[in-house]
């Protein structure tokens, strides 16, 4: 297993001088290559936390003649937050009132664990069932938050459905798949924010094998036209997880989406699954770098750490992966794959036990969520009738008095490098 550090270059520069008139050569006297300190790592991810994920706001509050009020008190409140942070859900929240308060109180995302895979809609050929995958999208709109589609069309073929592994002619094969997409786009279409079209094309090729390399195209260019809003992903494992998966190391994932690019497929998304053992935070960095340079919105989307490990081992490596997704400017939003089912069991980690009391990764969880918002900013405007402060990106209430005036009124924050300026003006 190879062990990655984040390292720090430093150079002296000896000399500077021109070498001809379009170049310069450099003269370097020493360099060296030092490991970051665990404390060093932590400060570079909190400023990171600070330039991408909050932004400075200047309140200026002034009187009915326009002159600066000294003194008004300034309240603002958070409404909700920008950053997508959400978990999978199946059908065993439905009818329970717990189970969905809980959700609800954390979440502002949320995937299907399994309601929406083909096996699930269309278990026999022409017997298509949505029953459940309507109820779970109705508790998420019900909920304020957005849904992922998971998935169109799954690789692998373990998870395909009997009838469509028994479809003995390239031309059935065909048939079913625009049948799928039809069927569950258009029934669908405007209610998921992203799908994933092709899961785990890295490692499988199902329909690739039997439809052609240009399977895979097709499924983009008809999903896209059956539901032009939606971001369309590629999604796979062992991305961030291991440096050993030659099948999909950062290398193999940009490979293949510039050969589905060179077919005319445009690309949305990078979905990384985030299936974690013991997880290795440079490395998981140096991937999302490398993802990074391609410009596309990359999502942790099924993120766990397994239980092979004990809770307090889990919560652990848990909270060092969502610190560096949330701290990495690439990625746009986080997905726990912590689906509770009928027993109180999840595929790998739960957050909490039955009774929804937290379990080591719970605690982690709204500990973050607790650091990863701006729940309440008081203060007052100084000698310039200025109030400033740092709030994370989301929708917020103002409201300012002073004396017999007040104002109220409501502003968003959206990512920005500038400073959010609000004026208010006091009436009498």
């Amino acid at each position: 297993m190879i062990e990655w550090q984040l390292m720090q270059f430093s150079l002296l520069i000896h000399s500077l001088q021109a070498a001809t008139a379009n170049a310069s050569m450099v003269s370097i006297r020493s360099a060296s290559l030092q490991p970051f300190s665990a404390e060093q790592w932590s400060q570079h991810r909190e400023d990171r936390i600070q330039l991408i994920r909050k932004r400075f706001v200047n309140v200026h509050v002034s009187d009915s003649s326009g002159a600066r009020v000294v003194g008004a008190k300034v309240a603002v409140h958070q409404m909700s937050r920008d950053f997508p942070f959400g978990s999978a859900i199946s059908k065993t929240i439905l009818g329970n009132k717990p189970y969905q308060d809980w959700f609800k109180k954390r979440f502002n995302a949320a995937v299907f664990e399994n309601e929406l895979k083909w096996y699930a809609t269309e278990p026999a050929p022409g017997k298509e069932d949505y029953a459940l995958a309507d109820q779970l999208l109705q508790f998420v709109q019900s909920s304020d938050a957005v849904a992922r589609g998971h998935n169109i069309f799954w690789e692998d073929p373990k998870y395909t459905p009997w009838w469509v592994k028994n479809l003995t002619s390239a031309d059935q094969l065909r048939a079913a798949v625009a049948g799928r997409i039809e069927s569950l786009l258009s029934r669908y279409k405007g209610d998921f924010v992203h799908w994933d079209v092709s899961n785990e094309m890295l490692h499988f090729d199902f329909y690739e094998s039997r439809l052609g390399r240009n399977a895979t195209t097709d499924f983009f260019r008809t999903a896209k036209r059956a539901d032009p809003l939606a971001t369309l992903f590629l999604n796979d494992f062992n991305v961030v997880e291991v440096c050993d998966d030659l099948s999909s190391s950062a290398d193999s994932y940009v490979s293949r989406l510039r050969q589905l690019a060179d077919a005319g497929v445009t690309f949305e998304g990078i979905g990384l699954e985030a299936h974690f053992a013991k997880p290795n935070i440079p490395y998981v960095r140096a991937v999302l770098d490398k993802l990074g340079t391609l410009r596309l919105p990359i999502w942790l989307t099924e993120v766990d750490i397994s239980n092979a490990l004990d809770p307090k081992t889990q919560a652990a490596y848990l909270e060092e992966v969502l610190r560096e997704g949330f701290a990495h400017p690439s990625v746009d939003g986080i997905m726990l794959w912590t689906a509770m089912d009928a027993s109180a069991a999840c595929y790998q980690m739960c957050l909490t036990d039955g009774n929804f009391t937290n379990l080591p990764a719970g605690d982690v969880v709204d500990r973050l969520l607790g650091e990863w918002q701006t729940r309440e900013v008081l203060g007052a405007t100084n000698d310039r009738g200025s109030f400033n402060f740092s709030a994370f990106l989301g929708e917020y209430k103002l409201s300012v008095t002073y004396l017999n005036s007040s104002a109220e009124g409501t502003f968003s924050l959206a990512r920005s490098d500038d400073t959010k300026h609000i004026t208010i003006r006091l009436q009498p």
